[in-house]
């Protein structure tokens, strides 16, 4: 119980954080508090080329962090794949359940071990329209993840994660979005995403083939983009169209 008043005495805290040092400093004292000497929170990236565009804050160690960011581990690393392929939160000794771990996965995972990170606990962080990210709290190896702890890290975990976008679009400018498809526009795009052609698409649609390029330029605009297969992908991203709508029969 003490566990989860922390965690909403946190929730409470962060909603008037106004600065990325001061959730940083937040979360680190929660991530003590829940029985972990580290957290990461990131979009998983590779930050020497999204260094100011993406979010990214961590208390990991030095030695860790310079061998992570010169081999470009932030779109690789074992524990972000995994956390594509679920919506909750993951201990690491999962990481074989969750994907097929390759000889480079295990090593980097050693490497990690070394550099003292161990066993961790994971939180992913899937936002329509953004790179996937996720917050992580972590232990030195030997140093048991609390269990009894894990539904306050999945809260902390995913609050946190929207903090610091909250955080990350006022520094961005706070950008006005895209105006969304029309509904016909998304019909158009599920159909090309399944790879009709426009005279196909009229045809199921019942319409012109005119409309339906009309409707797959104005979407190629929206998205500024040329070719129409980048449509369907960029409306997958955004979370306008879902793989579901194209694999549906």
């Amino acid at each position: 119980m003490a566990s989860f008043e922390r965690a909403e005495s946190f929730l409470r805290e962060i909603s008037l954080i106004r600065s990325e040092t001061d959730l940083a400093g937040a979360l680190g004292e929660v991530t003590r508090e829940m029985g972990f000497h580290h957290f990461a929170l990131s979009h998983h990236v590779d930050v020497r080329e999204t260094a100011e565009t993406a979010i990214r804050l961590h208390n990991y160690p030095d030695d860790w962090v310079d061998y992570y960011d010169r081999n470009r581990l932030g779109v690789s690393d074992p524990v972000h794949r995994a956390s594509h392929v679920t919506s909750v939160g993951f201990a690491w000794s999962e990481l074989p359940r969750l994907i097929a771990l390759t000889p480079g996965d295990h090593e980097i995972l050693a490497r990690a071990v070394a550099k003292g990170i161990g066993d961790g606990f994971t939180i992913p962080a899937h936002v329509p329209g953004e790179s996937n990210g996720s917050c992580s709290f972590a232990n030195p190896a030997g140093i048991v993840v609390p269990e009894d702890a894990l539904p306050s890290a999945q809260l902390v975990g995913a609050f946190a994660f929207e903090a610091a976008r909250r955080l990350w679009r006022v520094r961005a400018g706070d950008r006005e979005p895209l105006p969304r498809l029309t509904d016909r526009q998304r019909e158009c795009i599920i159909w090309v995403g399944r790879g009709k052609s426009d005279w196909e698409i009229s045809r199921i649609l019942g319409v012109k083939e005119d409309t339906v390029a009309r409707h797959v330029k104005m979407a190629r605009e929206r998205y500024g983009v040329g070719k129409r297969s980048f449509v369907a992908i960029h409306a997958l991203f955004e979370g306008s169209i879902s793989f579901h709508d194209i694999f549906r029969r």
